[in-house]
């Protein structure tokens, strides 16, 4: 029983053994098996990833020799380059050193040259010494002789002949000045003309741009074509209507009128202005406004005149003498309008002529009738004053009054006191400062070639012009000129203005330094 027990467990127990053998020998068989497996995959892997290595390589290497081969390249070109440069180079110096070696030749022969006229001037040299030094022997020989003959040392015998031709130069030169004074006389109405020709040259453009065209201002552009017309109809009805010349440029928003006569570019400037705020723009119309607005000017202009004479207190005037005061207020001079000139004159006259007891009502209507021949209708070859004194005679003026306006300006011979007082009035209300305007940069430039002029002149520090123009002051250094030569210097300075400047009046010259000197350029 015992051993059949022990049969069975010994079967059971190597059952047991077979069994844990036969998993162990399949755990072994299944890892030997997937170890093989793995192994096979891994070379399969690793001959994927060789092959893969390889190309990469092969791709890096085919870069890297296609980087290399560029850069090649490039750098041949560089060396190309540059060895071309170099070759330019070498060229340019090998030429610089050829000009050198011909210039260093040449040099080479100008220095012998100039070595064998150096040795020829000292031989001349030392010839003109040794003749010099006999010539000084013949001189003092020469001398020693005349003094024995004369009784008389040199520096005597010089002394004398300096004092004879002092006298003669003297003499000479009084007759030089008196016959250059005579000769400026005989000349001087030519001179003076060319002078006064000379500054109606330089100041005419300016003073013909000033008084002879008006700018009448427009909104937009587009009336500029509206005015012009079609094919250029209604600016030729509106200039025949009017005798402006009408001038439409690239202006922007301004259209120019340009007319001498001031009441014509009036008559046009109203037209147009009446004409742009209507909008009816044809040449029909055109006469019409026109003829109006002339007979509108017409009408001012005696209203204005009869206002002028009343506020005044002139009386009696002729209608024709009226209508041509109140024709001045569309007359300008110098910027000056010459109705307001006119009335300053009057009132001058008529204070000026009550302060020395004369007739102050007179006065006071000469002084406003002596520019009306400025105004007058007809433009026969007169100046101004003589037409107007004309006017007025033909108008019933007294003969005081009438010689008083030909006489303002000198033209005829002053009979009374009346002509004297309007002469002055009239240039008093002309010099007034701000009267009558200058263009600016015209001004300032007067102004500046004042002070850089008496500048120039040696020991002045500072120079101010006052006054508008018509005085100078100048400021000199203590230390850089005296007392006596401020007179000489204010004199010099006064003609130089004079010769080279032109300029309304006169200026006055005031040189300041411990004293004052004055003069006057006139």
């Amino acid at each position: 029983m015992v051993f059949r027990l022990c049969y069975k467990y010994l079967l059971y127990t190597m059952e047991i053994l077979f069994y844990v053998l036969t998993f162990i020998v399949g755990g072994i068989i299944a890892v030997i098996a997937l170890m093989l497996v793995q192994n096979a995959q891994g070379k399969s892997i690793i001959k994927t990833a060789t092959a893969e290595g390889e190309a990469i390589k092969k791709a890096k290497l085919l870069e890297v020799k296609e980087k290399y081969i560029q850069l090649k390249s490039e750098f041949d070109k560089q060396a190309n380059s540059r060895n071309s440069k170099l070759q330019s180079q070498e060229a340019k110096l090998n030429q610089k050193e050829k000009l050198l070696a011909s210039q260093e030749e040449k040099i080479l022969k100008k220095e012998g040259e100039l070595d064998n006229l150096r040795i020829n001037l000292e031989n001349q040299l030392e010839i003109a010494e040794k003749k010099d030094q006999e010539l000084d022997k013949l001189h003092q020989k020469a001398i020693k002789e005349l003094e024995t003959i004369a009784g008389l040392s040199a520096e005597e015998a010089k002394n004398t002949m300096i004092e004879s031709l002092k006298d003669e130069a003297k003499t000479a030169a009084m007759q030089y000045t008196n016959e250059i004074m005579e000769e400026a006389r005989m000349n001087a109405n030519k001179e003076a003309k060319k002078i006064i020709i000379n500054s109606i040259q330089r100041v005419a453009s300016e003073t013909a741009i000033e008084n002879a065209v008006t700018v009448f201002h427009i909104e937009s552009d587009e009336i500029k074509g509206r005015i012009i017309g079609r094919e250029g109809r209604n600016i030729r009805a509106l200039e025949a209507a009017t005798g402006v010349e009408i001038v439409v440029d690239d202006t922007p928003e301004a259209i120019v009128l340009s007319a001498f006569d001031p009441v014509r570019r009036e008559i046009a400037r109203l037209s147009l202005h009446q004409l742009v705020q209507d909008g009816r723009i044809h040449p029909a119309r055109i006469e019409e406004v026109v003829s109006k607005v002339t007979k509108q000017i017409e009408e001012e202009i005696v209203e204005i005149g009869k206002r002028t004479t009343i506020d005044l207190g002139i009386h009696g005037l002729h209608p024709e003498l009226v209508r041509l005061i109140g024709k001045m207020k569309y007359r300008s001079s110098y910027g000056q309008n010459l109705l307001q000139h006119a009335r300053e004159t009057a009132n001058l006259c008529a204070v000026m002529a009550s302060e020395l007891g004369l007739n102050p009502k007179k006065a006071r209507r000469a002084g406003l009738l002596h520019d009306i021949g400025k105004v007058a209708d007809e433009e026969p070859e007169l100046p101004h004053a003589l037409l107007g004194m004309k006017i007025a005679q033909r108008c019933g003026e007294k003969p005081d009054i009438c010689n008083a306006i030909g006489a303002h300006h000198d033209e005829v011979e002053m009979d009374t006191l009346l002509a004297p007082i309007v002469q002055v009035c009239d240039a008093i209300s002309g010099a007034r400062p701000g009267a009558r305007r200058e263009i600016v940069e015209a001004y300032m430039k007067r102004l500046n070639d004042l002070e850089q002029l008496a500048l120039s002149y040696p020991g002045v520090v500072k120079t101010y012009a006052i006054q508008a123009g018509r005085e100078l002051r100048v400021i000199v250094g203590a230390d850089k000129i005296d007392d006596k030569s401020i007179e000489t210097l204010s004199a010099d300075i006064a003609k130089k203005i004079q010769d080279e400047m032109t300029y309304p009046g006169q200026v006055k010259i005031t040189v300041i330094r411990e004293t004052r000197s004055v003069s006057y350029a006139r």
